[in-house]
């Protein structure tokens, strides 16, 4: 068990945490959630003992072991692969390595056959023998092929790196294991197996993940941080959620109540102070009144955008015909003689393991790159905008960013503009804030911002939920799902891409797959199942 008490934290005027109290116990996995900023990463890092609080502390069960998820992925680039997960265990490894050292000398002593079997009875009680099956089992749930195993962590990719790092810190049966967004750079056969593995240890789990799916599916209670403090509710994010949606429309309806009670009253005192026959009556309400006095119920700290596409014209019959484009990128063909056609209504996922090949497509129907070979034509009445992945250079300007969106409106004024942002969380004098200093969060919002003053009917998306919090994801989630024009994106949200999408089309090495469902049906569809292993050959995990 690992106990929080009194835990304050404040870095220079930015207080973070006020007095924190709270147990996470065995048995359970708690998500915890909070507004950009909010301080969850620091938590975790306070958890951890990385970063001590400014008052207060964390007491742990005596004997306990305590696991992270490093953020470092240089940090084991010496190490094999199979020893980076195995380091995870930090006892087991340095009795492997000593009882190597002592086994390879020449000269062995007596001391060292003594040292030998000490070392030898601690490896077997905490699982040494089966050290290495269980590294590689943990490697193989997460998609490392058995082939990369012996291999240096420098040799890997990055993406590997990420899922090596997660391995290492399931290693050992940790007692208690802290996990900062864990479904980065996860295909969704290795989510599907880390919730798995999740839902079934047996102790302590503490997570930050933007992923509501993910956190729908592991989480049994949900630890809120708001205004410096956490609570803790039970249940996963989807019964969070809208229990606070519920309670705050209660607060809201008894806050009003009082308000017209309290107007009610003072009318009365008003009218018949003055009069001799009632000043008793009105001295009682006035007493009333102040017993009534408004609590000071604070709104979430939370704020959710308002996202909303309206397309200026409908569609028409004809959207987008693509036929047998193909691209090479610096040698390798990225789209291969690409066919399909885009009907009125239509939400298209685009997903599958090569990620490059979904942004070229968008990148090529959006104008902003030619193909080697093919042709796309849109209908006559269709307007595309589009949002990159990298958008870093629309922001390379010296502009505010009121004049940076006054751009993209046919309405000029100040105040116009200055509101929109408004509802866009830039308020006050964020809106004259340098578009050369924005955040990834911010960027994406600006960008948002441009699309709907757009009036667009087809909206292009290439993985809009990067940097977005789980309020903005939210918003745009449900601005999508009523936009009543045409959808062609790509996103690693699962309840992103299975509550917009009508359509999916996979990527695969052979071709496409293009089906018309939901997501969630298109995974256990098992036509699809049957076309996938014979598109691939040596992989076919499904990546979004």
């Amino acid at each position: 068990m690992i106990t929080v008490n009194n835990v304050s934290l404040a870095f220079g005027t930015q207080l973070l945490f006020k007095e924190v109290n709270i147990k996470f116990t065995p048995g359970n996995c708690y998500g915890v959630i909070g507004a950009n900023g909010a301080g969850k990463s620091t938590f975790l890092r306070i958890l951890s003992g990385d970063i001590e609080p400014d008052t207060g502390e964390v007491s742990i069960t005596k004997g306990e072991r305590v696991a992270v998820l490093q953020q470092d992925q240089y940090a084991f680039d010496a190490y094999t692969v199979l020893d980076t997960v195995v380091m995870g265990y930090k006892e087991l490894y340095s009795i492997m390595k000593e009882r190597d050292l002592i086994y390879a000398k020449e000269d062995f002593t007596e001391e060292d056959g003594i040292r030998a079997g000490e070392l030898e009875n601690t490896f077997a009680e905490i699982g040494g023998w089966e050290a290495e099956s269980q590294a590689a089992s943990l490697l193989s749930g997460l998609g490392i092929q058995e082939d990369l195993h012996e291999k240096l962590m420098q040799e890997i990719d990055e993406t590997i790196k990420v899922r090596v790092l997660l391995a290492q810190s399931l290693f050992g049966n940790p007692d208690i294991l802290l996990l900062d967004e864990p479904t980065n750079h996860l295909d969704l056969e290795s989510i599907k197996w880390l919730e798995d593995f999740l839902s079934n240890f047996q102790n302590t789990v503490i997570v930050v993940s933007h992923d509501r799916h993910f956190l729908n599916q592991v989480c049994t209670h949900v630890a809120d941080i708001d205004y410096g403090k956490i609570q803790l509710y039970v249940g996963n994010y989807d019964f969070w959620y809208f229990s606070s949606q519920l309670v705050s429309r209660q607060l809201r309806d008894q806050k009003k109540r009082r308000e017209e009670k309290i107007s009610e009253l003072k009318e009365f005192i008003q009218r018949f102070s003055s009069n001799a026959s009632k000043a008793r009556q009105a001295t009682s309400r006035k007493k009333l009144i102040d017993k009534l006095t408004i609590d000071d119920i604070k709104p979430s700290s939370r704020r959710f955008p308002y996202v909303s596409f309206k397309p200026e014209r409908d569609c028409g019959k004809v959207i987008l015909q693509v036929r047998n484009l193909t691209k090479v990128i610096d040698g390798v063909k990225v789209l291969d003689n690409i066919s399909f056609t885009v009907n009125p209504d239509d939400k298209i996922a685009f997903v599958g393991p090569n990620h490059i090949s979904k942004t070229t497509l968008f990148q090529i129907v959006s104008g902003e790159m030619e193909p080697d070979s093919g042709s796309y034509e849109w209908g006559v009445t269709i307007t595309a905008g589009f949002f990159r992945k990298d958008n870093s250079l629309e922001f390379d300007t010296d502009y505010s960013i009121t004049d940076w969106l006054r751009q993209f409106s046919e309405e000029k004024d100040d105040t116009y503009i200055r509101s929109f942002l408004g509802r866009m969380l830039f308020s006050g004098d964020e809106g004259l804030k340098s578009t050369r200093v924005l955040s990834g969060g911010e960027k994406v919002r600006c960008m948002l911002s441009k699309l709907m003053l757009s009036g667009s009917n087809v909206l292009i998306f290439d993985e809009p939920t990067n940097h977005l919090d789980l309020e903005a994801i939210s918003a745009l989630n449900n601005g999508l799902m009523e936009f009543t024009g045409v959808l062609l994106f790509s996103s690693h949200d699962h309840q992103f891409v299975d509550s917009i999408a009508n359509r999916i089309i996979e990527f695969t090495p052979k071709g496409l797959i293009d089906r018309m469902m939901p997501f969630d049906d298109y995974l256990i569809n098992e036509d699809v199942r049957r076309i996938r292993d014979e598109h691939y050959v040596t992989h076919k995990r499904l990546t979004i």
